[in-house]
């Protein structure tokens, strides 16, 4: 569950602070005020009426979110003690509960980083003004609920509109700037796997590149540029979309012996779009196959995804290539495809992108309390400027 939140919250925006009982909290509290604060009810509801009298004590003026699969009573005790203590108490969040949730209380509250909807941009004018940047997206094994990777995913920082998505400034833009903002994607994948593994962790990267611009990026002086012959890094994986694999794939098969030598593997993005027969994927050269989110969505519950869902998983083991669900937003579906035999998984569930300062933060974070027990209360902040 701690993970799960911090994974959440660093997408939205949101540092984090997770501590393992109420002392651990006050003496954070001495230290800066938090906006917001999630408090774990778990067996004992003592620790938790702890932190909401200390709260209350310290003068707290922020927002107090308890979370529970305890019975009402308990709930609306600790909550009632909050309200005797003059504390903004929140609507409880009963376990279990999606993603949708937190994101609600986030967006209530007015915390975390606005994402610009309807704002149209130009890739080109992003690229020379230096507004890009990429955000990361942790991929997680599903068996063992471990972070396994991450990919790249590229927004742009607008002077008036903040933050922009590929939607907002993709649709017209030129092969030129194509070609460039692939380049930029994988210096900025190396950059941040070096970092990445300063922390200890090797985590292989992925990246979305057009085909076209693919064979047309220098990927072995970059890498050279980066890595050292010869030294440990855990690699590079290039998503090419289903189409663009069976327009041509002697091609595709060309491009993956060009870089199995570099450490890059091939993907398959968003299989299952394009309706291709799954007969074909035997002549598809990928090292990973990623399940297109109109398969992942309710497969926990459809019986027509269920099924089809666990064909290409089998199928791809079968080809000796891995699988990746994408779009992960219910824990039933999660619970459905590691039954399926599903190797990783991405979504908002396991983690929404988030700039690379956050997901730096986040590893930090993770190996400074790896080994701690964190169940008992948790104090979630937003970063201040």
């Amino acid at each position: 569950m701690r993970h799960f939140l911090s994974l959440v919250l660093h997408g939205l925006g949101i540092d984090t602070e997770e501590f393992a009982d109420g002392a651990a909290m006050r003496a954070a509290l001495e230290r800066r005020q938090p906006d917001l604060v999630f408090i774990n009810i778990s067996l004992e509801s003592a620790d938790a009426i702890e932190c909401v009298v200390a709260l209350g004590k310290y003068g707290f003026s922020g927002s107090v979110q308890l979370m529970s699969g305890r019975g009402a009573a308990v709930l609306e005790h600790v909550k009632g003690i909050g309200v005797q203590n003059r504390l903004t108490m929140l609507p409880v969040l009963k376990k279990p509960f999606e993603t949708d949730a937190i994101v609600r209380v986030i967006q209530e509250l007015r915390l975390g980083t606005p994402i610009a909807g309807d704002v149209k941009a130009k890739l080109d004018q992003g690229l020379d003004q230096g507004w890009v940047e990429f955000w990361y997206q942790p991929k997680i094994e599903l068996r063992r609920k471990k972070l396994a990777g991450a990919e790249a995913y590229a927004r742009i920082r607008h002077p008036q509109h903040g933050i922009l998505s590929p939607a907002s400034f993709m649709a017209d833009a030129s092969d030129g700037s194509i070609l460039k903002l692939a380049e930029l994607a994988v210096t900025s994948a190396l950059r941040a796997g070096k970092s990445f593994a300063e922390l200890g962790l090797q985590l292989p990267i992925a990246v979305n590149i057009p085909v076209p611009a693919l064979t047309k990026l220098p990927l072995e002086e970059m890498i050279r540029a980066h890595h050292t012959p010869g030294a440990k890094w855990a690699g590079l994986i290039i998503d090419v979309t289903e189409e663009q694999i069976l327009t041509d794939l002697a091609l595709a098969a060309e491009l993956t012996r060009r870089m199995t030598g570099l450490n890059v593997k091939l993907a398959i993005d968003d299989f299952g779009r394009g309706l291709s027969s799954l007969s074909r994927l035997q002549n598809m050269p990928f090292a990973e196959l990623k399940l297109d989110r109109n398969y992942v969505t309710d497969c926990g519950t459809d019986k027509v995804k269920a099924p089809l869902c666990k064909t290409v998983i089998d199928l791809a083991h079968n080809f000796g290539s891995v699988t990746v669900a994408i779009g992960i937003e219910k824990a039933a579906d999660a619970m459905a495809l590691v039954s399926m035999g599903c190797d990783y998984g991405q979504g908002f569930l396991l983690g929404q992108p988030m700039a690379e300062e956050r997901f730096v933060s986040l590893l930090r974070q993770r190996a400074s309390h790896q080994g701690a027990t964190l169940d008992k209360g948790a104090v979630r902040e937003k970063r201040r400027a």
